[in-house]
């Protein structure tokens, strides 16, 4: 019998069982793919997630593939009451000394994690396929799937995680109620590009389109791209050219660095980005990373959260068995910590993920960030997960930011 066995070895399931079996208890990893091997992502880790890996001590090794440091953020919007606000900047450090993103491809990352999990002693198994979760009664007590020799085989464990995704097998399995849901607003396409040189991480935003680009591996520009999703099936019957097309209308600096470089992959893609929040844990299970919130990669905020939510659920679970705490009183308040830190950011995503034009609020506060670099600095750390929603967005901090604005004015038009 194992300790835990968590299901889904990628962004949110490998860091759990690592954390886990650096505690010391007998963890099972599973997956139904090999690594390396590719997956749909953003792929983008923001300041707080790329500070994550360098306190599990595991940045190193994402640099060992040179994948580089993003350190300079350019924000290109238009507004009809404020014209075009091009916001230029990067968070304050953390951690003392710490700014930086990264990028890296998922046959890059997911690799290095898993890796990471093996060292710290989780037994891992790949190219299993789960096909049930074991319940007595309500409680879940193990799983039941194939090895790839097509041998079924049996394991128990105190608790079983699932790290498997938006439609998480577990999930699914204990009818894991579902709340904040919201239907997909937009679909989504991204590929690389060599040859194009990039100032950053580039996002240029207009009404019913988003484009995000960054560097990652192999001295490639990843470029994503989102549409409103009832555009879907239009932009796919012709998609190299309405991707190019887009990049045209709304970031045509970008535009011209991509002609003059090189397609370097497929189109990835999908239409399928609903947004809900899961109860995360029962009894005798436990879910992170999307299995327990998915949300549109608008903000590319989803492998920083797998992150943290790996740390906050194997404190958890920790807590519960070495009986500091009940152990269902201790994953509510992972889910509690959880809420408390997404559900702000994510009501964001949420109302931008319609590509319609930003509240007129939201627009004045931006427009009032030129030339008031601080803000737009601490702005930035708020999207890369170094300041929360709720420190930015005051009263106050918005109030100052918009009198230092009224007080530039009359400077700026002499």
């Amino acid at each position: 019998m194992y300790d835990v066995i968590v299901v889904g070895a990628r962004v949110a399931g490998s860091p759990t069982a690592m954390l886990l079996a650096r505690e010391g208890y007998r963890v099972l990893l599973l997956d139904k793919a090999t690594f390396p091997s590719e997956t749909l992502s953003t792929h983008m880790i923001t300041v707080a997630g790329s500070a994550q890996l360098r306190r599990w001590g595991l940045l190193d090794q994402v640099e060992a593939t040179n994948c580089p440091p993003v350190k300079n953020i350019v924000l290109d919007l238009e507004f009809d009451d404020y014209g075009r606000v091009i916001l230029t900047g990067f968070p304050p450090p953390i951690d003392g000394d710490f700014a930086a993103i990264y990028a890296p491809k998922r046959t890059v990352l997911d690799k290095i994690l898993v890796d990471a999990a093996v060292a710290a002693g989780a037994e891992m198994r790949e190219n299993f396929t789960v096909k049930e979760i074991l319940m007595e009664g309500e409680r879940v007590t193990g799983i039941r799937g194939n090895t790839p020799g097509g041998q079924t085989v049996t394991e128990t464990a105190r608790l079983v995680v699932g790290a498997d995704g938006m439609r998480s097998l577990v999930a699914r399995s204990v009818d894991a109620p579902m709340y904040a849901t919201t239907p997909p607003e937009a679909c989504g396409y991204y590929t690389y590009w060599s040859g194009v040189p990039l100032k950053g991480l580039e996002f240029y935003t207009r009404p019913q389109r988003t484009v995000i680009a960054f560097p990652t591996n192999d001295q490639h520009s990843a470029i994503f791209m989102e549409w409103p999703n009832r555009e879907f099936r239009t932009f796919r019957a012709n998609l190299e050219a309405n991707y190019l097309k887009t990049l045209d209308d709304i970031a045509p600096d970008l535009a011209e660095r991509v002609h003059a470089g090189k397609l370097a992959h497929r189109f990835m893609g999908t239409a399928d980005l609903p947004n809900f929040f899961r109860k995360p844990y029962g009894p005798g299970w436990a879910l992170v990373g999307d299995a327990g919130v998915h949300k549109d990669p608008i903000t590319a905020q989803g492998i920083t959260d797998a992150f943290r939510d790996s740390e906050l659920l194997a404190r958890a679970i920790d807590a519960g068995f070495a009986g500091r705490q009940p152990l269902d009183e201790a994953l509510a308040g992972y889910e509690q910590k959880r809420n408390e830190i997404l559900m702000p950011i994510y009501e964001f995503i949420v109302e931008h993920a319609t590509l319609e034009p930003f509240a007129p609020e939201f627009q004045q506060v931006m427009a009032a960030l030129r030339g008031n670099q601080d803000g737009i600095n601490r702005f930035f750390g708020v999207i890369q997960n170094t300041i929360s929603w709720g420190e930015f967005f005051t009263p106050e901090n918005l109030m100052q930011i918009l009198g230092s604005a009224s007080l530039a004015e009359p400077t700026a038009a002499h």
